[in-house]
């Protein structure tokens, strides 16, 4: 291909001046663990500070690793017109899983826009929605969508929509009062309507209401169904095949419950996106596909045409073994106080990830082929595996991905490089095949879930499933557009966000622990070794918790037993301390304004990683161990997604968006008893001093620097001093704080000493 008509281009990011403040960030860093060497025998604080300031040393070499060497991608999807026949199809799909957490308008929206991107061949698309609550109203909302949908689609693409989704169209574009009675402006107001209609009808529904007048029996499955025990059921809410023709055309869309039983391992969101791989390999068997969460809108509807600029554009396929987009987020709370929007990790690590092997698999927003989700291995590598793998056996076929003969038909074409994958043209005729795939027992005996599919063993399924298919050697590609890709729904509030982050690290602390280490994955399979240090920043995020928190604990021990665990200005120690902590933080800030945010969002971030640390990050390091020694299991926790899909404003529900929330949950309780203990040492060490200048007269500090800490402290969780105080869901409730009274309690009499 000439270089005029090229689909990507893989740009070199220049970071020079970034380099140098690395290396000198290090070498501060290991100059003060040779000072903590020197000083040793000062004290046992010492030697804990010891500890931790060489985890943070290793920390920030991990991060250097992933910093080093940025790239990003352009792609140019205009090119694509001389290639429109290579264009392959496209399975999208839709996972939701609780109608109270995830409301069906907001997955009705997310459908809507996938159902309006731009693609030159709409036979080509298909949606398939996985519904983990079988809830009749999800299904209901999908129904009413599909209708809507005949006049969505059209108007989008007749008009040139940019965002589809909507309740942020209409929230956000209205028709100028000077067109009234033009073409345009007539289609919007009559689409407006009918949108309004829909939401009243989807928001009325509820499901005694729809299974008692079911006269036509549409929602006779869900009768006696319950969320956790129900047969598997199938629904094609929208068969393009059968469309006249006349312009109203739109991808497949078909709902999907899976069977579940209370005797049967279900492997939350993983069970539910293997089978939605399956019952779309039985019905359209798309060799790509694209998955996106409920809460995450198609905001740019030429993403499946830049897709296709990174899957087409490189001359081995192996650089692209999936594309990836950044996660990025509507309607965010100003100056991100719940630290949760991921900017400048967005914008400094994901490049980063890009140079190496490729940016991680962050579960929503992902184009995948199909092969490597079916676990094949890249041409390039090994050609033993590679021809073994077209040679499959039907017997092989079976044993891989069970007894299906339509599911091991379809993989075979999927295997072959010869045979192209043939779209289905009746989806209708393939419900029971659908089915069949869809039980709960389909699995056992197969390798699904293990080789193939999505890997289970890790709430962070998606991470694991990227590590397996880095392991196997393909490498990987981040596609960030303008306008964004896809927007999604942040969580706000502090039980929300926290969480959430506890969730993530308890899946990766999970892989770091289990037989699917990084370390191991380097070692014997094809994982990189930069990549594998990549994938050790996140792993590690639980592992943080004890040398933070430990760390933090320093100040208010030394102040309460009148000690020191700082440097003393004698041998230098106290200046490199001062200028790391001085030059760490000012390199976060220029990185913060680099990303064009403000102060505010840099310091509620620095915040943010303080509280996550020793509340989300610790709970989740402890539940892991509790699991690993077989006293616990770990629980998967829906994060609850904003419900203002209406007016597609997020903040108009909420009284003090800003604010920190609380409930009783015990991620609460160590940041809790931290703020208190704070607040108790810096009383004891002035009433100590006080008592010792009027006693001596002329009294030398020399706890000034453990002062600074614990009031520094004091600051970061500031909104937890406000918790102490607040009313009613902005204040910690009272078992909370007895809770986190108690620890304080037992610490200072554990540090009493002699």
């Amino acid at each position: 291909m000439s270089s005029a008509m090229k689909l990507q281009e893989r740009v070199t990011v220049p970071r020079t001046a970034w380099k140098l403040a690395d290396i000198f960030i290090l070498c501060l860093l290991l100059v003060l663990l040779s000072c903590r060497v020197a000083s040793l025998g000062e004290g046992g604080a010492g030697a804990a500070a010891l500890v931790c300031e060489a985890w943070f040393t290793f920390v920030w070499i991990l991060n250097m690793n992933i910093k080093w060497n940025p790239v990003r991608f352009h792609t140019y999807p205009e090119n694509l017109s001389q290639r429109m026949d290579e264009l392959p199809a496209v399975d999208m799909l839709v996972t939701t899983a609780d109608p109270e957490l995830e409301p069906p308008l907001m997955t009705v929206n997310t459908v809507l826009s996938l159902l309006a991107v731009d693609y030159p061949d709409v036979d080509k698309l298909a949606c398939y929605v996985s519904d983990d609550g079988c809830s009749p109203v999800t299904c209901y909302a999908l129904r009413e969508a599909a209708g809507f949908a005949r006049l969505w689609v059209p108007f989008c693409k007749r008009h040139g929509v940019g965002v589809r989704a909507p309740f942020i169209y209409f929230a956000s574009s209205r028709p100028e009062p000077e067109l009234a009675g033009d073409k345009f402006s007539d289609d919007w107001i009559f689409i407006k309507s009918e949108y309004d209609k829909l939401v009243s009808l989807i928001e009325s529904a509820d499901e005694a209401s729809l299974l008692r007048h079911d006269h036509a029996g549409e929602f006779t499955e869900f009768k006696g169904a319950e969320c956790g025990d129900h047969p598997a059921i199938v629904k094609v809410l929208w068969d393009n095949s059968k469309s006249s023709g006349t312009g109203e055309g739109f991808p497949n869309l078909v709902y999907v419950s899976r069977e579940k039983s209370r005797k049967h391992d279900h492997h939350y969101k993983a069970g539910a996106m293997n089978v939605l791989a399956r019952v779309s390999a039985v019905m359209t068997n798309a060799p790509i596909i694209l998955n996106v969460d409920c809460d995450m809108f198609v905001n740019n509807p030429q993403v499946v045409l830049h897709a296709m600029c990174l899957l087409l554009g490189f001359d081995d396929e192996t650089c692209s073994g999936f594309v990836q987009v950044p996660q990025r987020f509507y309607g965010k709370l100003k100056d991100d106080p719940f630290g949760n929007q991921m900017e400048v990790l967005r914008e400094k690590l994901f490049g980063g990830l890009a140079g190496l092997q490729g940016i991680f698999y962050l579960g929503t927003g992902c184009f995948h082929r199909r092969k490597i989700i079916y676990g094949v291995a890249p041409a390039s590598f090994a050609a033993i595996k590679h021809e073994r793998e077209g040679s499959l056996s039907y017997e092989d076929l079976l044993t891989k991905f069970g007894a299906s003969m339509e599911l091991v038909e379809s993989s075979r074409n999927i295997y072959s490089v010869e045979i192209p994958p043939k779209p289905m043209i009746d989806i209708t005729s393939r419900i029971q095949v659908a089915k069949q795939v869809s039980t709960c027992n389909y699995e056992t005996g197969t390798h699904w879930g293990e080789e193939i599919g999505w890997s289970y063993g890790s709430m962070a399924e998606d991470i694991l499933t990227g590590q397996r298919i880095h392991s196997a050697g393909w490498k990987t590609t981040l596609l960030d557009t303008n306008p964004p890709a896809f927007l999604g729904c942040a969580p706000t509030g502090g039980p929300a966000s926290l969480t959430q982050y506890k969730r993530w690290a308890t899946g990766v602390l999970e892989i770091l622990l289990g037989q699917n280490n990084p370390i191991i994955a380097t070692t014997f399979k094809r994982l990189q070794f930069r990549q594998c240090l990549a994938y050790l920043v996140l792993y590690i995020w639980s592992m943080r918790a004890p040398f933070e928190l430990c760390y933090a604990l320093l100040g208010p021990f030394c102040l309460f037993r009148n000690h020191s665990f700082l440097l003393k200005a004698s041998n230098h120690g106290f200046s490199i301390q001062l200028a790391l902590f001085l030059s760490y933080n000012i390199y976060n800030f220029v990185e913060y304004k680099e990303c064009g945010l403000s102060a505010r969002t840099w310091w509620n971030n620095m915040r943010m990683q303080r509280i996550v640390s020793i509340s989300s990050w610790l709970l989740a390091f402890l539940s892991v161990v509790l699991k690993t020694i077989g006293l616990s299991k770990t629980v998967f926790e829906v994060t609850r997604k904003d419900k203002s899909t209406s007016d597609g404003d997020p903040s108009t529900h909420e009284t003090d968006p800003g604010w920190f929330t609380f409930d009783s949950s015990p991620v609460f309780i160590p940041v809790t008893a931290l703020a208190i203990l704070n607040i108790v040492t810096i009383a004891i060490g002035v009433w100590r001093h006080a008592i010792f200048w009027m006693t001596i007269g002329n009294h030398d500090c020399q706890n000034i620097g453990e002062f600074v800490c614990c009031g520094l402290m004091i600051v970061y969780l500031w909104p937890f001093i406000k918790g102490l105080v607040g009313r009613g869901r902005y204040a910690i409730p009272w078992n909370v704080k007895l809770k986190a009274w108690v620890i304080v309690v037992a610490f200072l009499y554990f540090c009493r000493g002699d």
